[in-house]
């Protein structure tokens, strides 16, 4: 909606959204001596958007622990922890791996340069980091440790830690924080420059105007209408993994006032959930935990007895994101995570160890078969031909990729044990939605694009609501990345 510029500006910088790349704009433009108001939808008790509810790892260029030392907390295993180099060269191929070469180069290439300076950044502020032992490295037999997969650095405390530092971080540099704000519009002015946000409150709707707009309130994940117009049939019953406020309100707003669309509206970021945990959305209390990710280690059968993907085609942080769609696809939009005796005590604690865990066992294949709603001669046939055909001759090495596969179809490249050792453990996993990969579209500084390539002055977006660097699957840890790079390039322009 166009005004005339009357008003008086409550702020030089508005930000929409405080998850992560929110606050990276925040602290940006608030270090530079603006005045900034954030806009939460949620209460503070709801706030922190989806970055509240991820595990806090973040992907960086880097060249080993040495080199890590400046940035992470002190940890006594440090001593006895490899963590293999991480350069920029392999960060981009993971990229177009996994992207299967739609990522967007521009964007890309920023990403990279500016990844590891932006998180030293945020540490000089008052963020903290840690090497994430728990989800990315094994203790071997030496009692030593191996980091694996490219992903080494997370927040202490993870989300809710995240969440908890940026927080005092922006009330110490005076930002006006305020709640129960849900932006639904944006003002312009009759050049079609951006001056400010209406939104919505308990007590009524308001205006505040300022001299610039960051948008970083996220996709469309939380919209099962949007999930099913753009993502396909049946998307509306993913279970939303994080914060249920992500509607695709500032999306459409954009789009409102001229905003091109960026990126992939078609794909998204989804992942195996605990598809019979009675409280399986957007739970605040045990937020990442109700992901299955120890996947490579077993097998996934589905309701017709049947295996239908290669668990053990890569790390796990090259496929988890894209798994939740073959989940969704399959017969009931369920499927069983299985395990022997032998495997089972090396999943993740955090995951398969919470109380109110969905898990059946049983102390023969045949009888966890029966407490299944699964084909069961089916399930027992296909475990049956999954072990004749494993590679005993390969060590098993869950650090690398070991080559010890199962000759079936599909095959199990790597990490395939026998499942042969009771009792035995069934975890059935749903699809959950973490994030959307359409967006609007921008320049690599976040500036907001108009349908002829111009800038929509006034108007930066990051984050969730970037488009252009994820489509198909994404490496883990390029979200949270992504989030602190363009959202500390917007605040600093703003």
């Amino acid at each position: 909606m166009s005004v005339e510029p009357t008003h008086p500006q409550d702020a030089d910088v508005i930000v929409v959204g405080g998850g992560n790349a929110g606050f990276s704009a925040v602290h940006a433009a608030a270090t530079r001596g603006r005045k900034v108001i954030l806009l939460e939808r949620g209460t503070e008790d709801m706030a922190g958007g989806n970055s509240f509810y991820t595990a806090g790892a973040t992907r960086i260029v880097h060249n080993g622990l040495e080199d890590l030392k400046s940035l992470v907390e002190d940890d006594p295993r440090h001593a006895e922890t490899v963590v293999p180099p991480y350069s920029a060269e392999e960060y981009q191929a993971d990229l177009e791996k996994v992207t299967e070469g739609r990522n967007d180069p521009v964007l890309t290439e920023v990403l990279i340069k500016e990844i590891t300076p932006t998180l030293l950044w945020l540490k000089s502020l008052g963020l903290k980091y840690r090497l994430m032992y728990e989800r990315q490295a094994y203790e071997r037999a030496d009692g030593s440790y191996l980091f694996w997969g490219g992903l080494h650095v997370g927040n202490v405390g993870g989300g809710e830690g995240m969440i908890e530092d940026h927080t005092r971080v922006a009330r110490e540099h005076g930002v006006d924080i305020r709640y129960g704000h849900r932006a639904r519009s944006l003002i312009t002015d009759d050049s079609g420059k951006v001056i400010g946000v209406r939104a919505t409150t308990d007590d009524g709707d308001v205006e505040l105007y300022a001299e610039s707009v960051v948008l970083t309130a996220g996709g469309f994940e939380s919209n099962p209408e949007w999930r099913r117009k753009h993502l396909g049939e049946g998307w509306e019953n993913a279970k939303v993994r994080g914060t249920p406020y992500n509607q695709g309100d500032m999306i459409a707003a954009a789009q409102d006032i001229g905003a091109a669309a960026g990126g992939d509206f078609h794909t998204c970021h989804s992942v195996q959930w605990d598809a019979l945990c009675p409280d399986n959305e957007s739970n605040r209390a045990l937020t990442n935990r109700l992901t299955r990710q120890s996947y490579f280690l077993g097998l996934l059968i589905n309701r017709e007895g049947e295996r239908f993907l290669d668990e053990g085609a890569d790390f796990r942080n090259y496929t988890y994101a894209k798994y939740g769609k073959e989940i969704l696809q399959q017969p009931g939009s369920i499927a069983y995570q299985v395990y022997d005796s032998t495997i089972r005590p090396m999943l993740r604690t955090e995951e398969y160890d919470m109380p109110g865990i969905s898990v059946r066992r049983a102390d023969t294949i045949e009888e966890l078969a029966a407490q299944l709603d699964v084909d069961q001669d089916a399930f027992v046939r296909t475990i049956e031909a999954y072990n004749a055909g494993v590679d005993r001759d390969v060590e098993f090495d869950p650090t690398v990729k070991d080559g010890k596969h199962s000759a079936v179809s599909p095959p199990k490249s790597n990490w395939a044990v026998p499942v042969e050792n009771g009792p035995f453990y069934a975890y059935p996993v749903t699809c959950g939605i973490t994030f959307t990969f359409g967006g609007v579209k921008t320049d690599d500084h976040g500036r907001v694009l108009d349908e002829q390539g111009q800038w929509i002055e006034g108007l930066y977006a990051a984050g969730e609501m970037l488009g252009g660097l994820f489509s198909v699957n994404y490496p883990g840890g390029t979200g949270l990345a992504a989030g602190c790079v363009f959202g500390r390039r917007a605040g600093s322009l703003a």
